[in-house]
């Protein structure tokens, strides 16, 4: 069907349930000879009149009495389709699917997550831990969180966290062992355990200097791509690991690892939430925009 049909059949059923092209034109928004058109090119793409017309009064045909009755449930069934996607648009509500990698699941949805089912309860949510850069239109995600510099340029982001730093650490049985390193370039002396990104990237062993950053090239005793089992590693000994402060942090805390070269790190990249561009977002991904900003701006500071 055409989009002229469309329009020519919900305009034909007001004028019969009106009985009047002036009331049914008062009531599309359209001018009396706009409607009368339009009635009149739908009648010749059908090959039949609908309509009888007078001077005082517009009659129904019995090949337009018999299409009336067709139509009618079938327009009522479509107004009720866009009746219904409007509580999607208004309302939070129904199914959000959101691509999460592993270290903001413990930095944003671990502490966030039932507070936000708590606070729209018509709203679930699947959440998929994947280190991997998704397509979230391929895989029909509505939304995706990761670092910004790993964000296509045609998403819509939204900074939902601080700078995330890298820390390089190692445990206090390695140290005495091996001896500790005096500055950066000594790890190429070490056992160090490299983390290995699911798109199969290396994580770089950066570091800060005047002027720049600079990246040093060291030995893998061992490679892995699960940042549990990485710090698990460097805990037991096995090496030192550069990683996110965000994982390593709490072992240093801990005392299971010493932190190493604190002033020697860039600065880091922040966590983004990022979705299609869109005229119109769901009211349940809304939803999750406005409550992930508060978020942050409760627990980092951010604006």
């Amino acid at each position: 069907m055409r989009g002229s049909d469309f329009a020519g059949l919900s305009a034909f059923v007001t004028v019969a349930e009106r009985n009047s092209f002036t009331k049914a034109a008062k009531e599309l928004g359209l001018s009396t000879a706009t409607l009368s058109q339009s009635i009149k090119g739908l009648e010749e793409r059908l090959g039949v009149r609908l309509l009888n017309r007078t001077t005082r009064s517009v009659g129904v045909t019995v090949v337009g009495e018999r299409l009336l009755s067709r139509l009618k449930p079938a327009l009522a069934d479509y107004n009720a389709a866009i009746e219904g996607l409007n509580d999607f648009r208004e309302r939070p509500c129904g199914l959000l699917r959101v691509t999460v990698p592993p270290p903001a699941i413990d930095l944003i949805f671990t502490p966030a997550l039932s507070r936000f089912l708590k606070a729209y309860p018509e709203i679930r949510v699947e959440v998929s831990s994947d280190p991997a850069l998704t397509d979230i239109v391929a895989e029909r995600f509505d939304a995706g969180i990761r670092s910004g510099r790993r964000i296509e340029r045609d998403m819509i982001a939204v900074r939902i966290s601080k700078d995330l730093k890298y820390a390089v650490a190692a445990s206090p049985s390695y140290l005495d062992a091996r001896g500790t390193p005096a500055k950066p370039q000594d790890l190429r002396d070490h056992k160090c355990i490299r983390f290995r990104f699911a798109t199969g990237e290396l994580l770089p062993w950066r570091f800060s200097r005047k002027g720049g950053t600079y990246e040093v090239a060291v030995e893998a005793t061992a490679t892995i791509n699960d940042e549990r089992l990485a710090a698990q590693l460097a805990v037991d000994g096995a090496g030192i690991l550069y990683h996110a402060e965000l994982y390593l942090g709490p072992l240093v805390r801990q005392g299971k690892l010493v932190s190493l070269f604190e002033n020697a790190l860039p600065a880091g990249d922040a966590l983004y939430l990022y979705y299609p561009s869109r005229r119109q977002n769901p009211a349940a991904l809304q939803a999750l925009i406005d409550f992930l900003k508060a978020e942050y701006k409760s627990r980092d500071g951010g604006a």
